[in-house]
Order: structure tokens, then C-alpha cells, then sequence
């Protein structure tokens, strides 16, 4: 099985030229930040770029590198945006699409069924893969794609409404219906609370001017907390939602980001870490430009993690007193403007640091984990087998 996934070739593919990679992303966020930053130290901690080039890398700026080229692309939270991006990333010659969030993921995937020879595509900080089509099941997938999915702990996440107020009766949820993980965080969110005796209003909005009446439409529903599944508008356009929720009799707003409550969010809980996420999907990358690895024997990589962070001023101003149970859970934070962990707005995670260790022993570690990710017949059969009792 380990012989199947792994080619082993000491020195960089490509032997003809530079490889050539597109880092593309949606828009610049703090938690695409954290990706970017892991992506970005396996790259230098792998000797592909050194500490000149990595500085023109962390301006997201285009590389023409010694052994490596870069090409950066922000859609700027804009779809159309998102499809030249990803056109102009093949036509400039990428070999490897690194693709951050759903929504480009998803493109680049589309884009490239269509092509004779598509360049390998992978995916990170992507909450619902099989939802947006990027795959169908971990191990069913097209060839050319592998990657690695941030699982939005919703599980985790709608229980912490009963833990600050057993009580609650009724909560609001704001989706896009355009964003596939704001439908299916929204879905998520209304199965989940049901399960608790919460009845979920929902609201859709088209854009992010949507947001203030649609928040203030769920609090004359009478909710008790505004709840936001993962998606791009409710978090560019964050201000509006917490300002009205205050304005309206301090009510709660709980976001499935953790880094929400450095702007305002009362309770941010979600995926831990999006460091570690960038790590992944770049060990996936230089183990493909090595010849390492055959990702389209790679698994979709999994690997849940929780961590809770409570802004104690947004609470205070709101007029919302936190329950002493739900303190107990916050992994972090702010109180008086400060982390209690030191954290930071732009890169709101604990341990963002690679492990120090020797290149060899790096390269090892590396390797291990990702033959866990190998996909034997017997899976592949298994995975393909439910698609088809599912589709009937």
C-alpha cells in the first residue's frame, strides 16, 4: 500500500522547468491568513524558497523564485472575479492550482473537468466538499484532486446555545443561498437545534447590504440569538449583524469562526487549526512536485478540531451576561481589548509554528501521515458502493 502511494524521488519533478504553482483564494481573511501562513513556512522549511523570496511571498505577491515559481490570485469575495482568476492562473501555464475556500475550489474544479490535460488541484479550507461537488466522497474524487477539509464543527458548535441559556426557546440563522457553505451550514445549524428543542428562523440575504435588515427581521421574530454558519458575506459584512443585534436589546450573536469575536461576535467557535490546514494541503503539494505521492490515491484528508473564544466586551456592552458553563469551554478571550492567550486578530489561532525538526525528519513525518490518507480498492469500492444505494 505504502509503495502504491509513494514514488520516492529525492529532488523536485518538473525536470524540464520550474514548477509553477497558483495560490488562489477567495478574498483576504484572517483565517485564509492562517492557511497561507502554514502554506508558506512548509515552503521555505522545504528550501523551495529562501527568506528573500519569502518575504515578497508574504506581500502575496507573484514569485519568479530560483526553484519555484508563484502565482497569487484574490478574487476579491467576488465570484466572476473567481472564474477569470482561476482562467488567467491556466492560461500563465500553472501546473498545480492551490485552491483557498469553497467557492474557488469549486471553480477550479469545474474549470479543469473540461480540460484534456487539467493541472493537479489542491484544495484547503473548504467546509463542504461533497455539498459544492469539488468531490464526491473522500476517496471518489477525479484524479487530479486532492486536498484537505476544514469540518465545521456544527456538532460541537449549536449545543453551546443551550450551555449559555438551557432555556432557549427560538434562534435566527442568516444564509446566502449562493455560498454552498452557508446552505449547508444553515441546514446543519436547523437539523441540530431541533434536536434540542430550538425552533431556527431563517433569513437569506443576496449581499451583505441585506444585513442589518435582515438581522433586525429575525429579532422581531423574536430570537434569541443570531447564529451565522460559515459563509462570506455574513462575515465580511460582521459589523452590521453585531450592531444591530445590540441595538435591539442585546442579543447574542454566535459565529462559526472563532476570529468573529475580535469584531464584535459575542461567541466564536469552529475548526481548529487553519495553520495546520495550510501545512497539510502544502505537504500534499511539495510531496506531488517530489514525486512522492499519486494524489489521486489520496483520500480527502479530515481531521475535526474544536476551540471556543468569547469576547467578554461584546458581551458586557450587549448587556449579555455569559453563563459561567460556557466561560468554563472559551479557549481564549477578550477582555479589556487583550487575548488571554495572546492571540491576534490577524492570525487568531494558538501554535502557529511548525515543529523544529531536521529537513529529513520533516520529510519523513510528512510522508507517514499522508500514507494514512491511501485510498485501497477495497475503500474506493465501499465509498462507490454508498453513492450508488444513496442514489437510488
Amino acid at each position: 500500500m505504502f509503495a502504491a502511494l509513494f514514488l520516492a524521488a529525492p529532488a523536485l519533478a518538473h525536470d524540464a522547468g520550474k514548477p509553477t504553482i497558483a495560490i488562489l483564494r477567495y478574498g483576504g481573511t484572517a483565517l485564509t491568513a492562517l492557511a497561507e501562513k502554514g502554506i508558506l513556512d512548509m515552503i521555505e522549511a522545504y528550501g523551495l524558497v529562501n527568506p528573500q523570496e519569502r518575504a515578497i511571498l508574504d506581500g502575496a505577491e507573484d514569485l519568479e523564485g530560483e526553484r519555484i515559481n508563484i502565482i497569487y490570485g484574490d478574487a476579491g469575495f467576488d465570484i466572476p472575479a473567481a472564474n477569470i482568476m482561476v482562467e488567467d492562473a491556466l492560461d500563465r501555464g500553472a501546473d498545480t492550482l492551490l485552491t483557498l475556500s469553497t467557492p474557488v475550489s469549486q471553480i477550479a474544479a469545474n474549470i479543469a473537468r473540461q480540460m484534456d490535460d487539467p493541472p493537479a488541484i489542491i484544495f484547503a479550507i473548504v467546509t463542504a466538499p461533497y455539498f459544492a461537488g469539488i468531490a464526491d466522497a473522500p476517496c471518489i474524487k477525479d484524479s487530479h484532486i486532492a486536498g484537505t477539509q476544514t469540518v465545521v464543527p456544527y456538532d460541537d458548535f449549536v449545543p453551546l446555545l443551550k450551555v449559555q441559556d438551557p432555556e432557549m426557546q427560538v434562534i435566527g440563522a442568516i444564509v446566502n443561498l449562493a455560498e454552498p457553505n452557508s446552505v449547508f451550514g444553515a441546514e446543519r445549524i436547523t437539523t441540530l437545534a431541533e434536536e434540542f428543542g430550538m425552533r431556527v428562523e431563517v433569513t437569506p440575504v443576496v449581499a451583505i447590504a441585506d444585513l442589518q435588515l435582515a438581522t433586525a427581521s429575525l429579532i422581531s421574530k423574536g430570537v434569541e440569538a443570531i447564529v451565522l454558519p460559515a459563509g462570506y458575506t455574513t462575515s465580511i459584512g460582521l459589523t452590521a449583524i453585531v450592531e444591530t443585534a445590540a441595538e435591539h436589546g442585546g442579543i447574542p450573536v454566535f459565529s462559526i469562526s472563532a476570529q468573529h469575536v475580535y469584531r464584535g461576535a459575542t461567541v466564536g467557535a469552529d475548526f481548529y487549526s487553519l495553520y495546520r490546514e495550510g501545512v497539510t494541503a502544502a505537504g500534499m503539494l511539495i510531496s506531488h512536485l517530489n514525486g512522492d505521492i499519486d494524489i489521486s490515491r489520496l483520500s480527502v484528508n479530515l481531521k475535526p478540531g474544536f476551540t471556543v473564544a468569547i469576547n467578554l466586551d461584546a458581551a458586557a456592552e450587549a448587556g449579555v451576561d455569559i453563563a459561567d458553563d460556557l466561560l468554563a469551554m472559551a479557549d481564549w478571550t477578550i477582555q479589556n481589548g487583550e487575548s488571554s492567550e495572546g492571540v491576534t486578530p490577524d492570525l487568531p489561532e494558538i501554535g502557529i509554528e511548525l515543529e523544529d525538526m531536521s529537513l529529513e525528519e520533516r520529510r519523513e513525518a510528512d510522508l507517514a501521515f499522508l500514507a494514512e490518507l491511501y485510498c485501497t480498492d477495497e475503500m474506493i469500492a465501499e465509498q462507490q458502493a454508498k453513492l450508488a444505494a444513496a442514489d437510488e
